[in-house]
C-alpha cells in the first residue's frame, strides 16, 4: 500500500467520481480540501457517503481488495499479540481466508498503526478493506466474548451469597477499580461510540442484568451481564460521574467527560432504584460539530433552498419543531455552523450543550443559580450578538424575550415540542405571544422526524407477493409510480439483523410570508395554516418520507412509524 496517498488526495479523487458525489456532496468535499479530516474515520463520521460506497472508493483508490466477511474467519488466537484497544483505535483486525492471512482494515490512512500490526503478525499478510460498520459490529462481538470470559473469572472468585448483603464502601471501590471492571467499562463505552449509540441501558432483571444500547433510535440488546460484573460496572461509571456509589436507594444524576480513542465525549449518567436492583442509563454526547452541515441533513432541494434563504435574513425567528430525540438540536447546530463566521457573534443557551462549536459563545442552563433560558437571553442582549440560539422555548417569558430580540435586529433560532410546523405557530400563540408581533418576527418553521436508513448491504426490492400482501395496509395509501424501485428491510450481521443502519431526517419547511403572515394575524387554526402552506408548495413530512421511500432510502413502515 502506498502510504503517501493522503486523505486530501482521496478527496480530490472523490471529486472526479461523478457517479458517487452530487452537487451538495461536491460542495462539502471542496470545503474539506481547506479543512481536511485527519483520517478516513473522520471522513466516514461526516456521513457524506454510505459505508459501502466509502469502502469501495477507498479500496479502489489504494488498489486493495474488499473483505468478504462471509468467507473470512476471525479467531481469538490471531489477536493475542494485539490489544483490543489497539485494534479499535486502528480499525484493524487480523483474519484468515483459507490459508491466507489477512489484516482487515477500515482506515488505511492510519499507516503507522497498520505497520505496527503487520510487524506484530510477523508473516506474509494481505490487506483487505472493510466498511466501518462491519468493523464496529465485529468489535461488538469481540467485546461480548471478552465479557463472557470476564464474567467466568469474576464468578469463580465471587464471595458466597451471604457476604453480598454485607458489601461495604471499600469493597465497592475495590470492585470498581479492578482491571476486569475498568476494561469492561472502557470496552462498553468504546463499543457504544463505534455503533454511534446515543444511550446505554443497564437494567437489573430477576435472572441477571440486561444490557441494551439505543442505536438509530431503537434499543438493541447486547450480551447480558452477570450480577457481579454489573455491580462493578455501575459502581465504576458512578465513580467517573462523581456520584455516591454507596447510595442505591435514591435516584442520582451526574456527568463525566472521557477521551476514548481520540474522541472526546460527555456522558450524562442517571441511576434509578428498581425492584431488582439499581438501574443506570448513560446518555452519550460526542463533542465537536465539525461534521454537521445543512447540505447533509437529508433535506429536499426545495426545503434546503427555503431554509438557506431564511437563514440569510439578518433578523427574525426560526423555529425547529418535533418530539424529543428527533434531531432538532442537530438541525439547529448545522444551521449555526452554516452561519458561523468571524463577522458574526453567535451566542447560545442550551440544556445540555450537545455540540461544541468553535467561535460560538455557548452557555449551559443552571437552574440552581437562576441561570435560566429567559435570564440568559436578557443578558445576551447586552453582549452585542448577531445571532442567538435558545435550546428550547419552554415558557412565555422566554418566548417574549426571544420575540423582542428577533424584532430588534437579531436572528434567533429555537426549538419547540410540537407535531407539525403549523402546530408550532399555534404553540407560540399559546405561550402568550401577541399575534401581530409573531407575524412580524417569525421567518420559518421546520418540523422534522428521524427515520432509519435501510441497510445498504441487505435491503431487498419489494417483489415477492407475500411481502407485498403483508405490508399492503401500510402501503395502500401510497401509489408507486412507474420506475420506482422500493425496498424492504431484511437484516444481516453488520446491521444487527435489524435491516437498518443509520438515520436520516424527513422534513417540512414552512416559510412565513404572504398569506401565512395574514393567517397568523387572524389567529387562524393550524389546519388552515397547513392547507395554505401545502397549496403554496410546502412538502409535508409524510410526503418527504414517501420520496425517500421511493428512492430506496427507508421503508414505508419507518415513514408511517414516525408520521402517523
Amino acid at each position: 500500500m502506498n502510504t503517501a496517498k493522503t486523505v486530501t488526495q482521496f478527496i480530490r479523487y472523490l471529486l472526479t467520481r461523478e457517479d458517487l458525489v452530487g452537487p451538495s456532496e461536491r460542495l462539502t468535499l471542496e470545503r474539506f480540501l481547506a479543512d481536511t479530516p485527519s483520517n478516513y474515520a473522520g471522513l466516514w463520521e461526516t456521513g457524506l457517503l454510505s459505508g459501502e460506497l466509502l469502502a469501495d472508493a477507498i479500496a479502489e483508490f489504494h488498489g486493495l481488495g474488499r473483505a468478504a466477511f462471509d468467507h473470512i474467519e476471525f479467531r481469538p488466537e490471531l489477536t493475542e499479540d494485539l490489544s483490543a484497544r489497539f485494534l479499535r483505535a486502528a480499525w484493524v483486525v487480523p483474519a484468515l481466508e483459507g490459508e491466507c492471512r489477512l489484516l482487515v482494515v477500515a482506515d488505511p490512512s492510519r499507516s503507522d498503526a497498520i505497520e505496527a500490526a503487520l510487524a506484530a503478525l510477523g508473516q506474509q499478510v494481505e490487506l483487505r478493506i472493510a466498511t466501518f460498520e462491519e468493523m464496529a459490529m465485529l468489535f461488538e462481538r469481540m467485546l461480548s466474548q471478552e465479557q463472557v470470559e470476564d464474567q467466568r473469572t469474576e464468578q469463580s472468585a465471587a464471595p458466597v451469597p451471604g457476604d453480598r448483603n454485607e458489601e461495604d464502601l471499600d469493597r465497592l471501590h475495590d470492585i470498581a477499580s479492578g482491571a476486569p471492571i475498568v476494561r469492561a467499562v472502557d470496552q462498553l463505552l468504546e463499543t457504544a461510540l463505534s455503533l454511534s449509540a446515543t444511550d446505554i441501558h443497564i437494567e437489573p432483571q430477576p435472572d441477571g442484568v440486561r444490557l441494551r444500547m439505543r442505536v438509530d433510535g431503537m434499543l438493541r440488546t447486547m450480551q447480558p451481564l452477570s450480577n457481579e460484573i454489573a455491580r462493578g460496572v455501575i459502581s465504576r461509571i458512578k465513580i467517573l460521574a462523581g456520584l455516591n456509589i454507596a447510595e442505591r436507594r435514591l435516584p442520582q444524576d451526574g456527568r463525566a467527560r472521557i477521551l476514548i480513542n481520540s474522541t472526546r465525549a460527555d456522558f450524562r449518567v442517571a441511576t434509578m432504584p428498581t425492584l431488582h436492583g439499581e438501574a443506570l442509563v448513560v446518555r452519550i454526547l460526542v463533542k465537536g460539530a465539525e461534521a454537521l452541515d445543512l447540505s447533509r441533513l437529508g433535506m429536499s432541494s426545495r426545503d434546503f433552498s427555503v431554509l438557506h434563504r431564511q437563514l440569510a435574513e439578518p433578523h427574525g425567528l426560526v423555529v425547529v419543531a418535533g418530539p424529543t430525540g428527533c434531531g432538532k438540536t442537530t438541525t439547529l447546530t448545522a444551521a449555526l455552523s452554516n452561519l458561523n463566521s468571524p463577522e458574526r457573534k453567535i451566542m447560545t443557551i442550551e440544556d445540555p450543550i450537545e455540540y461544541q462549536m468553535a467561535g460560538v459563545s455557548q452557555t449551559q442552563v443552571k437552574p440552581s443559580i437562576n441561570l435560566t433560558f429567559a435570564n440568559a437571553m436578557r443578558s445576551f442582549l447586552r453582549q452585542d450578538p448577531d445571532i442567538m440560539m435558545v435550546g428550547e422555548m419552554r415558557d412565555s417569558e422566554t418566548a417574549s424575550i426571544s420575540l423582542q430580540a428577533a424584532l430588534t435586529g437579531h436572528l434567533v433560532l429555537t426549538t419547540l415540542h410540537t407535531n407539525s410546523a403549523a402546530d408550532a405557530i399555534i404553540r407560540l400563540m399559546d405561550l402568550g405571544v401577541e399575534t401581530f408581533l409573531l407575524a412580524s418576527a417569525l421567518r420559518c418553521v421546520i418540523a422534522q422526524r428521524l427515520v432509519r436508513r435501510l441497510c445498504e448491504r441487505c435491503k431487498a426490492p419489494i417483489e415477492d407477493e407475500a411481502h407485498a400482501t403483508s405490508t399492503s395496509a401500510a402501503r395502500q395509501r401510497f401509489a408507486e409510480r412507474p420506475g420506482d424501485t422500493c425496498f424492504r428491510a431484511v437484516g444481516c450481521s453488520y446491521c444487527g439483523d435489524s435491516g437498518y443502519r443509520g438515520r436520516v431526517g424527513i422534513f417540512e419547511v414552512l416559510p412565513v410570508d404572504g398569506e401565512i403572515t395574514a393567517l397568523i394575524r387572524k389567529d387562524a387554526d393550524p389546519q388552515k395554516i397547513q392547507t395554505v402552506a401545502v397549496q403554496a408548495g410546502m412538502t409535508t413530512m409524510m410526503e418527504d418520507g414517501l420520496a425517500k421511500y421511493r428512492r430506496g432510502v427507508t421503508s414505508i413502515e419507518e415513514v408511517l412509524r414516525v408520521t402517523v
